[in-house]
């Protein structure tokens, strides 16, 4: 499972966030009310929805650790937000992309691959910027034939 190296321009999406942990996830809610009120927005860019992680510094990836996830839709600048949303801009950098298909509630075997074996093995480190999955065209929600981009933040290794 190789990943492919892009470059993620500056993004700008709008949607709805919250506080969770690993132990006690909240997406499926969040979800639930992203998807309700999805409508609301104007001026997206295309159909893909993202599903955003944003880590704190030094972030251990603890089952009780909080972060922030969000549910989005990338759009135009300057897009007026929905009472209850809020804006993220993504900065432009450097990602690993890989393909993860399946439900996922099975993606931990997955995610434990790109952080404790590829990442160390690879010549990049982990970035401080926002992890996320583009959740576009093939993906189908609870589907062990759904497809989504997972996107890691990298930088270069320094010596």
């Amino acid at each position: 499972m190789q990943p492919t190296t892009k470059t993620f321009p500056d993004t700008i999406l709008v949607g709805i966030s919250q506080t969770m942990t690993f132990a006690h996830d909240l997406s499926v809610g969040m979800w639930q009310n992203f998807m309700l009120r999805r409508h609301e927005i104007t001026n997206r860019l295309g159909e893909d929805l993202y599903s955003i992680q944003v880590y704190p510094v030094d972030f251990d990836f603890g089952r009780h650790t909080p972060f922030t996830k969000w549910a989005t839709a990338p759009v135009q600048p300057n897009t007026p937000v929905p009472q209850g949303m809020e804006t993220l801009l993504i900065p432009e950098g450097l990602y690993a992309v890989f393909l993860y298909k399946g439900i996922p509630a099975e993606a931990e075997p997955f995610f434990r691959y790109i952080f404790t074996e590829w990442l160390p093995a690879s010549g990049y480190s982990l970035d401080h910027r926002p992890h996320f999955e583009i959740l576009g065209a093939k993906y189908q929600h609870n589907s062990p034939e759904s497809e989504e981009e997972v996107w890691i933040p990298i930088k270069y290794k320094t010596k």
